[in-house]
C-alpha cells in the first residue's frame, strides 16, 4: 500500500474509533514511521510503505485507537519550539503553559543575574524554555517524583540547558537558605473527582500531576503560604490555574501577603496564571 493510501485508511481508523483530531494524528503517526515530514508525506504520497513501516503503524494505530496519548506513543511533544521526551511518567506539556513561560520570561529578563525556581517541574518543560530563553538565569527545579525529574533531566541535557534538579515535595525539596526573584509553578489543579470523568487520553497520564485535592486547589494553598519564605523581597510568585480557579487563586495569594496580584490570560483568552508579588518585610 502507498503513503497517500495508508494515511487515508489511518484517518478514517481513527475517526471510526472516536480519535479527537484523526487529520493531525494520521500525519503525525505516517511521518513518524516513514521520517517525512508532512509536505514529504504528499509529495511522495505513491510510495510503497515497506513491510517493517506497516508493521510499525499498525503498532501504533492499534494503541491510538485504545486511547494512548499520541505524545506517549511518538514520545515527544513540542513546547515553546523545542523538543521535549514524554512519557507514562509525566504530565504532557500543553500550548497553554507556554503563556506562564512567557510571562516568567518577561520578568527575568529585566533581571541581571536572576534566580528562577520551576516548582512541580514534571517532564522540565518550563525549567528548560526559561533557560534557554534567558541564560544568564540560574535555574531550579523541583518535583515529588523520582521518575518524572529522571525525564526532566533527560530534557535539559537534550536541550543543553543548565538547570539544577530537586526531589521532594514541595519546598521540602529546596535546601535551607535558598531564595528566588520568581518562582513558577503548573501544580495539579483538578479537583479529585474531576479525575475520574476527564478525557480518555487524560487519564492516562499521571494521576498525582492532575489531581489537585478534593477543590483542586490543595497545593495553591501550600504555594501561597510557603513561597513567601524562598522570595527575595519583590520577588514574584506566578501560577498556572483551571479556567475558573482565577477568583480562589488570587484570595489565597491576597491572604497570604502576596500584592499586585493579577490573572492573566492564556492564548485563547481564557484566566490561565495568577501572579503576585511578595512584599518588602
Amino acid at each position: 500500500m502507498t503513503i497517500g493510501e495508508r494515511l487515508n485508511q489511518t484517518r478514517q481508523t481513527l475517526e471510526a474509533n472516536g480519535i479527537p483530531d484523526p487529520e493531525t494524528d494520521s500525519v503525525l503517526l505516517l511521518s513518524f514511521v516513514t521520517g517525512l515530514d508532512h509536505l514529504a508525506l504528499r509529495l511522495e504520497k505513491n510510495r510503497p510503505m515497506t513491510p517493517e513501516q506497516e508493521q510499525r503503524l499498525a503498532s501504533l494505530l492499534l494503541s491510538r485507537t485504545q486511547r494512548q496519548p499520541l505524545q506517549y506513543l511518538l514520545g515527544e511533544q513540542w513546547f515553546y519550539g523545542r523538543r521535549f521526551s514524554v512519557d507514562h511518567r509525566v504530565l504532557i506539556p500543553r500550548q497553554e503553559t507556554e503563556s506562564l513561560c512567557q510571562l516568567g520570561i518577561n520578568r527575568l529578563k529585566g533581571l541581571p543575574s536572576p534566580t528562577v525556581l520551576d516548582m512541580c517541574t514534571g517532564s522540565g518543560a518550563i525549567a528548560v524554555t526559561l533557560k534557554k530563553e534567558c541564560p544568564k538565569a540560574q535555574v531550579s527545579a523541583a518535583d515529588l517524583s523520582h521518575d518524572a525529574l529522571a525525564i526532566a533531566r533527560k530534557n535539559a541535557a537534550d536541550n543543553q540547558a543548565s538547570v539544577t534538579f530537586y526531589q521532594g515535595d514541595l519546598f521540602a525539596a529546596i535546601p535551607a537558605g535558598m531564595c528566588f526573584d520568581l518562582i513558577l509553578s503548573n501544580p495539579p489543579y483538578i479537583p479529585s473527582e474531576d479525575c475520574k470523568t476527564l478525557q480518555a487520553e487524560v487519564m492516562q497520564e499521571p494521576v498525582m500531576a492532575l489531581d489537585g485535592g478534593d477543590d483542586g486547589l490543595d497545593f495553591y494553598r501550600r504555594l501561597a503560604a510557603e513561597s513567601p519564605a524562598y522570595l527575595r523581597a519583590d520577588g514574584w510568585l506566578m501560577v498556572e490555574i483551571g479556567s475558573q480557579q482565577a477568583r480562589d487563586v488570587s484570595a489565597l495569594f491576597a491572604e497570604a501577603g502576596f500584592s499586585d496580584v493579577k490573572v492573566h490570560q492564556d492564548l485563547y483568552g481564557l484566566d490561565r496564571i495568577v501572579a503576585g508579588r511578595r512584599s518588602h518585610v
